[in-house]
């Protein structure tokens, strides 16, 4: 393990991607993003127990397609699993890994993306009931946080009713319990992971004991190509697949959904096109998805390599900037001004190789048509200048609280 002595002069950084302090006002986050790309490709913080920063598109892309030099276990540098284990896929490296992801294509093929899409606007529209004829809301409850956790129940098949349960057992194992000591939150994290492995077994047991004609039974009654030969996948395979699902899709689209809104505001001229032109609509998303990547994932060198010119050494953790590699001037001309028709606009938001994010198709039609919607029924939403965003820090980015306005829907 490579220690601060070890490392080269000038890389080592005062940086830690948890410090909240890094969350507002809301570019702080970017602002020090940036400070550490002018030092170099790859940076070094003692935070954590030590571990190096990949800022630039190069490097990071380079790192995210060698999954034998850098292992994708463990992915977070503060563990927040509650006991769950390695994530199922995302923490396995191949040819571990092939085998599970290709047991999850069933709920991302085309045409259940497609079959799909009505559902999510039909879930769009009745959030935006709760909220459009009042002229104010904060978005994040009324509308960020609440879609993605009900598009997860159907792509699952599982009841939309049971949303509550899952939006307040996520949240409070991804932030603990708001103003809470660090053991009461474990502690609370626990019991909502006891909580969402209950739901998980008891989904799994009926579907077991009778199948439906539905995709959750299709992925618990299907053989799957592992290390150890062709099998069904057990229980607690299951168990940890399933908390990953839900777990990838909730914070990143709730934060992307905000950013949305936050520089659309910003820069009326693009939101007016967008309203006049709902077909520039896919283009201004994977904009938003390139200036404000939400995802800062972590690999850890499984051998002595160099990478930026900098030697890594064996065991070594590393976290990879996306919303840095994401504003490379290098890769992207003019990487801090926001495009809605940027083209091309190969940004790294969804990862890339062995890893890449399975569920990006999903993203994208969250993202479009709430941004469809949004724009028919509340098109003139402002930021409340009195009550700014608060948003977080960590590997998963993104906004607690996002205050807008807005002419009501008569």
């Amino acid at each position: 393990m490579t220690t601060t002595a070890e490392v080269p002069d000038g890389l080592v950084v005062d940086f830690d991607i948890y410090d909240q302090s890094l969350a507002s006002p809301v570019d702080t986050v970017q602002d020090r993003v940036a400070e550490l790309a002018k030092k170099g490709p790859v940076v070094y913080s003692n935070a954590h127990g030590g571990h190096w920063i990949v800022t630039r598109y190069k490097e990071i892309h380079e790192v995210l397609r060698d999954p034998e030099t850098f292992s994708s276990y463990p992915n977070n540098l503060v563990t927040t699993t509650a006991g769950f284990g390695k994530f199922i896929p995302i923490e396995l490296d191949p040819p571990e890994h092939t085998g599970y992801r290709l047991a999850l294509q069933p709920l991302f093929s085309p045409n259940r993306m497609k079959a799909l899409e009505d559902d999510i606007r039909t879930v769009v529209n009745d959030l935006l009931d709760g909220f459009a004829s009042k002229g104010q809301a904060e978005f994040i409850a009324a509308f960020a946080h609440e879609l993605p956790t009900r598009v997860f129940l159907a792509l699952m098949d599982w009841p939309l009713a049971d949303a509550p349960m899952f939006t307040h057992a996520t949240d409070t194992i991804l932030t603990g319990i708001p103003g809470a000591s660090e053991e009461e939150s474990n502690q609370a994290r626990g019991v909502a992971a006891f909580q969402m492995l209950g739901y998980f077994q008891e989904v799994i047991n009926d579907r077991r004991a009778n199948p439906r004609d539905d995709v959750t039974s299709q992925i618990i009654h299907t053989e799957v190509q592992l290390e150890d030969g062709k099998r069904l996948l057990t229980d607690e395979e299951l168990n940890r697949m399933f908390f990953l699902l839900l777990i990838a899709g909730l914070h990143t689209v709730q934060g992307s959904l905000a950013w949305s809104i936050i520089h659309l505001s910003h820069n009326p001229e693009q939101r007016r096109e967008l309203i006049d032109d709902e077909g520039l609509i896919p283009s201004a998303v994977e904009e938003i998805l390139r200036i404000e990547a939400a995802v800062v994932p972590g690999r850890r060198a499984t051998r002595a390599t160099e990478l930026g010119g900098v030697p890594i050494a064996e065991g070594d953790q590393l976290i990879l900037l996306l919303c840095s590699a994401n504003r490379d001037a290098e890769e992207f001309e003019d990487p801090n001004d926001l495009q809605i028709e940027r083209t091309p606009n190969r940004h790294l938001s969804f990862g890339a190789g062995a890893h890449r994010c399975l569920g990006s198709h999903l993203a994208r039609i969250e993202l479009r048509v709430a941004l469809e919607e949004i724009h028919k029924r509340i098109p003139d939403y402002e930021l409340d200048e009195n009550d700014p965003p608060i948003m977080h820090a960590s590997q998963v980015r993104g906004c607690a609280r996002l205050p807008i306005t807005f002419t009501p829907e008569s």
